[in-house]
C-alpha cells in the first residue's frame, strides 16, 4: 500500500493476518515533496511493479504566504506563488528495493507542480505512457520509448493547455476508449470556468478536446473538478465520466457568485456517437448533495454488478454512493486478471470483450482519479447480452483466447489458463 503526503510518503508492506509494515525507508523510497496521486506501472516490462508519484509545491506552514481575495481575509494563494517541484519514478530492482530513476528515464520536471497521473497506451505500442496533470503549468504526456525512457509530447499532442493555450488548473485525470474508437482518450478535471477536458485521440498522437462544443463543457464550466474518471454507471456499454467537485475558497461566492464552494458532483451519461448529457440531478438525493469533493473512486462494494462510487470531501467525512442506476435487464461481466510471466497484479494487460452490443477493451491500471485508486477488476456492461466473447492482451505479449463466457459473473483469469468464475462471496 504506497500512501502520498506533503511530510513524506510512505509504502507499507502487507504481512499478512491484517498487519502491514512501513517499510519506506528499506526500500528506498524518500519523496517528500508534497506527494499527491501516485500510480503502479512496469514501464520496462520486466515483471516487476515500477512506481510514479505525482509532487505537487514546495511548501510548508513556515513558508505559507499571505493572499486575499479582498485584501483582509487570508485565503488560498495560487499555485503561481509557490516553486514547483519534479514528480518521481521508482524502477523496481526486486528484493523489495526501488531506485529513483526519474532522471535516467528523462521525467525529471522541477517547475511541474502534479496533481494527477493516467497509465495509457495512446499509441498502441505495447509499452505504458503516462499522462500528468498539473496546475497551472503545461501538462505532461510522456510517451514511453520502449528503452527505459520517455518522450514529452504533450504540446504537439494538443493536452499540454486549453483550447486557448493558456495552461489550466489540471487535477485528476484519466483515460479510456468512450467512444469505442480502439483507442485511450483523456478526461482532466479543471479549475471553475475553465471546464472539464475531454481529449479524444484521434491516432498519430493527436488528441483534440471535445468539451468545449459539447455537453461535457456546458455543464463542467462552473465545476472545480478533483476526481474524475470514466465509468459504465448504467451498464449499457458506453463509458459515462463522473466528477467530483469542490472548491478551495470557502468565500468564493463573494467574488464569483454563480461559483459555490461545495459543489455537487457530476455524471453526463454518454449517449453514443460522442455525445453526453448530465443525468446528476435524476439518480438521487445522495449525487445531488453538495460537498467539498476532492477525491473519487469506484468499486462494486456489494457485488451486484454495477459500480458504485466513493467520494473524500475537504474537512467533511466520505461519502459512499451505491448505485442502484441500472436497468435490471442490462448485463455485466467482471474479469479478474493474475499475470504470471507479466507482472502479477496484470497491469498494463488489455481485455477484449465482443457481444451482441459490440465490442468493447480496457487496460488494467493504476493511478487515476485524484488522490485515490479505483478497483483493479475490470467490468463491462453488456446491455441486453448475455455472454460475450473474451480475449487477453497481456504484457508478456501472449495473447490468450477465452471463448464465450456467460454474463453477470465475476471471472479469475490467470495468464496462460482458463477463466474460472468466482463465487460471490469471495468477490
Amino acid at each position: 500500500l504506497y500512501l502520498t503526503a506533503r511530510e513524506g510518503d510512505r509504502l507499507m508492506r502487507n504481512e499478512g493476518g491484517l498487519r502491514f509494515r512501513d517499510v519506506t525507508r528499506s526500500a528506498g523510497i524518500a519523496n517528500s515533496s508534497f506527494g499527491t496521486s501516485a500510480a503502479w506501472l512496469d514501464y520496462d516490462r520486466d515483471g516487476r511493479l515500477d512506481l510514479f508519484v505525482a509532487n505537487y509545491v514546495e511548501w510548508s506552514p513556515k513558508g505559507d504566504l499571505f493572499c486575499s481575495l479582498d485584501g483582509v481575509a487570508k485565503s488560498y494563494c495560487t499555485p503561481e506563488s509557490y516553486r514547483g517541484v519534479s514528480s518521481k519514478l521508482y524502477r523496481n530492482l526486486g528484493g523489495g528495493r526501488f531506485e529513483d530513476a526519474t532522471r535516467k528515464a528523462g521525467l525529471f520536471d522541477p517547475s511541474a507542480k502534479s496533481l494527477g497521473v493516467a497509465v495509457l497506451d495512446y499509441d498502441g505500442d505495447g509499452w505504458p505512457d503516462l499522462f500528468v496533470a498539473n496546475d497551472t503549468q503545461p501538462n505532461k504526456l510522456y510517451r514511453n520509448r520502449g528503452n527505459g525512457t520517455f518522450a514529452d509530447e504533450a504540446v504537439s499532442a494538443g493536452v499540454a493547455f486549453g483550447e486557448d493555450g493558456v495552461a489550466r488548473g489540471a487535477m485528476g485525470a484519466d483515460a479510456g476508449d468512450y467512444d469505442r474508437s480502439g483507442r485511450p482518450h483523456l478526461l482532466v478535471g479543471n479549475f471553475s470556468n475553465q471546464m472539464l477536458g475531454l481529449y479524444r485521440n484521434e491516432g498519430k498522437g493527436l488528441f483534440v478536446d471535445e468539451a468545449p462544443r459539447s455537453q461535457v463543457g456546458r455543464s463542467s464550466l462552473l465545476c472545480l473538478t478533483f476526481g474524475a474518471f470514466f465509468l459504465d454507471y448504467d451498464l449499457d456499454g458506453w463509458l459515462d465520466i463522473f466528477a467530483a467537485n469542490g472548491h478551495i475558497e470557502e468565500e468564493i461566492g463573494r467574488v464569483q457568485p454563480k461559483v459555490r464552494f461545495a459543489q455537487p458532483p457530476l455524471l453526463l451519461r454518454n449517449l453514443g456517437q460522442g455525445r453526453f448529457e448530465d443525468v446528476s440531478a435524476r439518480l438521487g438525493p445522495g449525487l445531488a448533495k453538495p460537498l467539498v469533493g476532492r477525491g473519487a473512486a469506484y468499486a462494486d462494494f456489494d457485488n451486484d454488478g454495477d459500480p458504485d462510487i466513493l467520494l473524500s470531501a475537504n474537512h467533511g467525512p466520505a461519502r459512499l454512493l451505491r448505485n442502484d442506476a441500472p436497468p435490471a435487464a442490462n448485463q455485466w461481466i467482471k474479469l479478474r486478471l493474475e499475470g504470471v510471466r507479466s507482472n502479477r497484479s496484470a497491469f498494463g494487460a488489455v481485455a477484449h470483450v465482443a457481444s451482441a452490443g459490440g465490442r468493447q477493451w480496457a487496460m488494467v491500471k493504476s493511478g487515476s482519479s485524484y488522490c485515490s485508486q479505483s478497483d483493479f477488476v475490470l467490468a463491462f456492461g453488456l446491455g441486453s447480452a448475455r455472454s460475450a466473447e473474451v480475449e487477453i492482451d497481456w504484457p508478456s505479449g501472449l495473447r490468450q483466447r477465452l471463448g464465450r463466457l456467460e454474463a453477470r459473473k465475476t471471472y479469475w483469469i490467470v495468464e496462460g489458463r482458463n477463466a474460472r468464475p468466482v463465487p460471490a462471496e469471495r468477490e
